[in-house]
């Protein structure tokens, strides 16, 4: 069954391989999913695709192909003959335990007594759930209504929910990813162990149909990132999103530097948190360590007296002999781009002086962290 499945989703043109469909069939041999489609949904989705931008075509092609089959342990039932489960039930049973079944009234007896009590048991389950549906002020999806004429909840696979467009919303991990992969300057580097498939067709054809299998390096991201993270307090609030922004790039880019700093940049930065004060990196040998075509990435609510920026001691954690402005030019000038993402909402930034200081320093180029800001910043430091 699953091959015709594995040949509806290429038919779909979801780039499926082999791999992950044996991948697939490794979790049905361990019986983490067994009789229950709705499980079965997530985990082929899981395992079978591996880019959210085919879950549309994957729910419309588990559609099609599993039309009608809401209930795979009645299916799997309907396939096992009665007289089968008799006859196998009675070998496994003694003499003195098919005596005393015989004494209950014989084994179709219990049967129904059997059914009687699933039967009973499913109704009270079904009564919570109604207890939970919108006809009686709760929050499931189908709602009370008539026992008679309840419909079929809607799998998730038929669902669509349609909403206008917020380019506003702060970014999940998955989203960060594709907002970042804007930044890419793909080559391949490093050992040939990916199978070239048109060069092999185009080797194989050329040498008369005697196979040439070709091989590749894999497409890797080269492009280096030096990505700097605002550790002050005021950004205990954007914590979680900015784990999530660290995450994103450090799948994402192979190439990548992190360092912290504390409300702005100045002549201190560290790696760790719980080294911070032993372990301080001088901020000249960053910008002599790493070449110019590093892409800088500030990252920082910006949210600070405005003396912090534009004066010597104004670092509320060590006097710096020189103000950070004078370290931010260092920056633009060593490196050829630099953007300072901003995780507070950018309408409100004009009512901060600190945000509007540090927005002209970096030459305008502050993004607010949602989807377009992400994106807008990523297209500037690929041109």
């Amino acid at each position: 069954m699953l091959i015709n499945f594995f040949f509806a989703l290429k038919k779909a043109r979801i780039p499926v391989s082999i791999t992950e469909l044996l991948h697939l069939l490794d979790v049905l041999k361990e019986r983490l999913v067994y009789a229950d489609i709705d499980e079965f949904y997530y985990f082929s989705r899981m395992a079978l695709v591996k880019d959210e931008r085919h879950y549309d075509k994957f729910d419309r092609a588990f559609s099609i192909y599993f039309k009608g089959l809401d209930d795979l342990s009645s299916l799997i039932n309907s396939l096992i003959p009665d007289d089968y489960l008799r006859r196998e039930f009675e070998k496994s049973l003694t003499p003195e335990e098919l005596e005393k079944i015989k004494s209950l009234g014989g084994l179709e007896k219990l049967i129904e007594a059997f059914k009687r009590e699933v039967e009973e048991a499913a109704k009270g389950e079904g009564k919570e759930k109604d207890k939970e549906g919108k006809g009686e002020g709760g929050t499931g999806p189908e709602g009370k209504g008539d026992p008679g004429k309840k419909k079929r909840q809607r799998r998730q696979w038929d669902k669509r929910d349609y909403k206008a467009y917020d380019d506003n919303i702060e970014l999940g991990t998955r989203g960060m990813k594709i907002s970042l992969r804007r930044l890419r300057k793909l080559a391949r580097q490093g050992a040939e162990d990916e199978f070239d498939i048109d060069s092999t067709i185009s080797k194989t054809a050329r040498n008369g149909g005697m196979l040439d299998i070709i091989m590749q390096a894999e497409r890797k991201n080269t492009v280096k990132v030096l990505l700097l993270l605002d550790s002050g307090g005021s950004m205990d609030a954007h914590v979680k999103v900015c784990e999530e922004l660290f995450s994103a790039a450090r799948a994402e880019f192979k190439h990548l530097e992190v360092y912290y700093f504390h409300n702005f940049i100045y002549d201190g930065l560290w790696k760790e948190h719980n080294r911070r004060m032993n372990e301080r990196i001088d901020t000249f040998d960053i910008l002599h360590k790493y070449t110019h075509d590093y892409k800088v990435i500030f990252v920082g609510d910006a949210t600070m007296a405005p003396y912090e920026i534009t004066h010597s001691g104004g670092s509320v954690e060590h006097w710096n002999e020189e103000a950070g402005a004078i370290w931010m030019q260092r920056f633009l000038d060593a490196f050829e781009k630099l953007i300072w993402i901003n995780p507070t909402p950018k309408d409100t930034w004009e009512y901060s002086t600190s945000v509007a200081l540090t927005e002209k320093l970096v030459e305008d180029h502050m993004y607010p962290l949602t989807i377009s800001g992400i994106e807008e910043g990523m297209n500037f430091l690929s041109k």
